[in-house]
This record gives C-alpha cells, sequence and structure tokens, in this order.
C-alpha cells in the first residue's frame, strides 16, 4: 500500500519542482529618442547588472562590480569604455560620440543614461548594438526608436549586430 502511494506522490513532486525550473533570460532594452526641439538624441540602456559584469570581464579580462556596493571609479570607468566600444550610432553616415551622463540601479537592472548633442535633421540612423553578445550567445538587445513621429523597434542579436533606419 506504501508502494502505491510513494509513486505517485514522487511523481507530482517532480513534476512541481521541474515546472518552476529557473532558466535565466539574456536581455537588454534600450531607448533611443529624438529631441528635435533639443538637436539631441537621448538614449536609454536598461541591462541586467551581473551579465554586464560578467561581459566587462571577458572583455577585459578584469572583475568589476559596476552597479553594487564595491563600485570603483575604475569600474565605472571600464563601464564606459565598454557602452562606447559596443554601442554606436551614425548619423546621415558620420559616427558620432555618445556622451555617457548617468547611472542607477533598480533592482537588478542597471539603467544607463546618454546623449548625442548637436544633431539636425536626419535621413538615415545606423545603430550598432553589441552589448553583451560576446559574452552570450543568447542575449538579445531590444531598442526602440523613436524620431520625427515615428516609432521603431530593432532586435539586435548576435547575428544581428547593426541596423540602418531611414527617416
Amino acid at each position: 500500500m506504501k508502494k502505491i502511494l510513494i509513486y505517485p506522490f514522487i511523481g507530482i513532486l517532480f513534476l512541481s519542482l521541474s515546472s518552476f525550473a529557473f532558466h535565466k533570460f539574456y536581455v537588454g532594452v534600450f531607448q533611443v529618442d529624438y529631441a528635435a526641439e533639443k538637436k539631441m538624441i537621448q538614449i536609454t540602456s536598461r541591462i541586467f547588472v551581473d551579465d554586464l559584469n560578467n561581459g566587462i570581464e571577458k572583455k577585459y579580462h578584469k572583475k568589476t562590480f559596476v552597479g553594487t556596493e564595491k563600485e570603483t571609479q575604475a569600474d565605472l570607468d571600464l563601464l564606459k569604455k565598454y557602452l562606447a566600444e559596443n554601442f554606436t550610432i551614425k548619423i546621415n553616415g558620420q559616427a558620432k560620440p555618445i556622451t555617457f551622463l548617468s547611472k542607477e540601479v533598480e533592482g537588478d537592472v542597471l539603467i544607463c543614461y546618454s546623449r548625442i548633442k548637436d544633431i539636425d535633421k536626419f535621413k538615415t540612423i545606423e545603430i550598432s548594438n553589441t552589448i553583451l553578445v560576446d559574452w552570450s550567445s543568447e542575449q538579445q538587445n531590444i531598442t526602440h526608436i523613436s524620431a520625427f513621429g515615428t516609432k521603431r523597434s530593432v532586435l539586435f542579436t548576435e547575428s544581428s549586430r547593426k541596423e540602418l533606419l531611414k527617416y
């Protein structure tokens, strides 16, 4: 009698625990807004803190603590370097310097604020977003672009790292 009750109980327990298995996802969300009245492109990046630190460590072979209590100025400098090398924008075919403004942590997500100044009306914007794709082949970067009253979304992955949008 005990065996009859034990096997179904083990089966139910296994199914219950396996349905709650944790599966990590690798995603970053980026917002690129053209503010015509300010002649500026405003960029907001949302990236998981632990993934970002792992990606920076893999690229520069240095352990970092970006977005944690242990963060140092050297960590912040590497963050800025990493973002500059892995997120670029060309306006009408010309690369534009992105200025890092600030960051904040919300839960386990690092939110970074950046901008590009002195941007007049443009015909094309080319975005290259390779944030964390070299660290994890599963990384996906969703990038929302708002300009001239239109909103577009682009998915950047290991196989799709660059997008040219025409206005």
